[in-house]
């Protein structure tokens, strides 16, 4: 017949109590007519027992077992279940101020994770786990989906991991994307860009500013009136992508010649070079007319720098 823990041994032992009402609790036990010490606990739902000759034995045992049924906690993994995980997560984005949109992202991210792999708890997110959905996904889309989705991922694992959720030890890092092949207008090209974009004002400013000064669409998008030094042919701005100043950089005379005559159309007290909105729309339609497939508007930073190297600029100058 089995008997409660003895009194005594739960006050004298207090490794078997701490933390009660998450860890697995093990005793030691004398049993009526019979010799020897047992050590009891409870595993996979069902009452254990073992036993032992003598009751020094059984404490050390005991020890043992309390050790490995409560390792999870010692390690400082926290058992917790997948919907409850991926409601808090998105609950700690929320208050972080974290747009729709990149929630929708996020959980578009964890869906597809939990229909590859399963809704998994946080004990069973393991590198197998990540790199199981790594393959699976990577068959189903882009390279470049599949990073998107590795980034929201490593975000999530991150967060979990501040939350003891997962152990330390997963790596989640982006695929190589495969290099694409560097795209540079010729001066036929050019000309005839400008002559298809020449009925959208601001789109052909733009066109000028990134062949003229090999200037990021970001850093053009933000541009003031005030960053340009039309007395010296000098534009000044500080780059979005590094958050670096990038200190004054030439114009040429023919392009601030262009800006000076578009800035004079700009309403009274405009601050921001461009009022309105990149169209990716227009700009693919304008590169349509022009005859230019899978174009991007980087390509014109890639042919400013590629004038530059014809020119005798050395690569360091042109970084």
């Amino acid at each position: 017949m089995h008997e409660s823990p003895p009194s005594f041994y739960l006050d004298s032992h207090p490794y078997i109590y701490d933390r009660i009402d998450i860890m697995k609790k093990v005793w030691i036990y004398k049993r009526k007519n019979i010799n020897g010490w047992w050590a009891g606990w409870y595993e996979s739902g069902k009452r254990k027992a073992k036993a032992l000759p003598t009751r020094k034995l059984a404490e050390h045992y005991c020890q043992l077992k309390y050790s490995q049924l409560n390792s999870d906690v010692f390690t400082g993994i926290v058992t917790i279940d997948w919907k409850q995980m991926v409601d808090e997560y998105r609950e700690s984005k929320k208050v972080q101020g974290v747009t729709e949109a990149s929630l929708y992202e996020i959980a578009l991210t964890l869906r597809h994770f939990e229909g590859l792999v399963g809704k998994c708890n946080s004990k069973q997110i393991s590198q197998n786990s990540i790199d199981k959905f790594i393959l699976q996904r990577g068959s189903e889309v882009k390279r470049s989906t599949l990073n998107k989705d590795i980034r929201n991922l490593r975000t999530f694992i991150n967060w979990c991991r501040k939350k003891r959720y997962v152990n330390s030890e997963i790596e989640i890092r982006e695929l190589k994307e495969d290099e694409r092949p560097v795209k540079s207008l010729n001066d036929t090209q050019v000309k005839k860009l400008m002559s298809v974009a020449e009925p959208y004002r601001s789109i052909k400013m733009r066109i000028l500013l990134a062949l003229g000064t090999g200037l990021r669409r970001g850093d053009i998008e933000s541009l003031k009136i005030d960053d340009i030094d039309f007395a010296n042919n000098y534009i000044s701005t500080a780059s979005k992508k590094t958050r670096k100043s990038m200190g004054s950089r030439p114009v040429s005379a023919s392009i601030m010649a262009e800006l000076t005559r578009y800035v004079s159309t700009l309403e009274i007290g405009q601050e921001k070079l461009f009022g309105d909105n990149f169209s990716h729309k227009r700009w693919k339609s304008i590169c349509k007319d022009a005859g230019l497939s899978d174009f991007k508007f980087h390509d014109l930073r890639k042919t400013f720098g590629s004038m530059l190297a014809q020119n005798g600029v050395s690569t360091a100058v042109t970084q």
